[in-house]
């Protein structure tokens, strides 16, 4: 996996290795952590970001971010015609402040799943505007029958 630098931390060009979303603070720790419990603990790569935006890199197979409709809140980085992005990547070790790995790269070719991401990135991003969602909410109490 030659995209991950061997020390410290280098900006990749998105679009060429993988693309990327980034969502921010509890909520891109929120999806990173639902995520990680619906693939068995191995989503694809995930990259922290622990100052600022405290953003969370999604890495997701090139070419998959475009031409879909993301929530608001989900920020893509890809590269077309008059676009370019570039994206963190930290070393697999030693010091990488202020970027970590939530879920490092566990093969070549393995990243996040674009669809199931975007599934969850839409409820986690919904919830942050609504509220959690109550998957069953209590029925109203009826009106008692008049006596008669």
């Amino acid at each position: 996996m030659g995209w991950i630098p061997l020390s410290g931390f280098q900006l990749r060009k998105a679009g060429v290795q993988f693309d990327a979303v980034r969502v921010d603070g509890d909520d891109g720790r929120r999806l990173a952590g639902r995520l990680e419990r619906l693939t068995g603990g191995d989503p694809g790569p995930v990259v922290v970001e622990a100052n600022g935006r405290r953003g969370v890199y999604f890495l997701v197979p090139p070419g998959t971010t475009a031409h879909r409709a993301w929530p608001r809140g989900a920020t893509r980085f890809n590269s077309g015609p008059g676009q370019v992005a570039y994206v963190p990547v930290p070393a697999l070790d030693g010091r990488t402040w202020p970027l970590s790995w939530w879920c490092p790269p566990s093969e070549p070719g393995r990243f996040v799943h674009t669809l199931l991401l975007r599934a969850l990135c839409t409820e986690v991003l919904r919830e942050t505007v609504a509220g959690p969602l109550d998957l069953c909410p209590e029925v109203p109490s009826a009106a008692p029958w008049p006596s008669g």
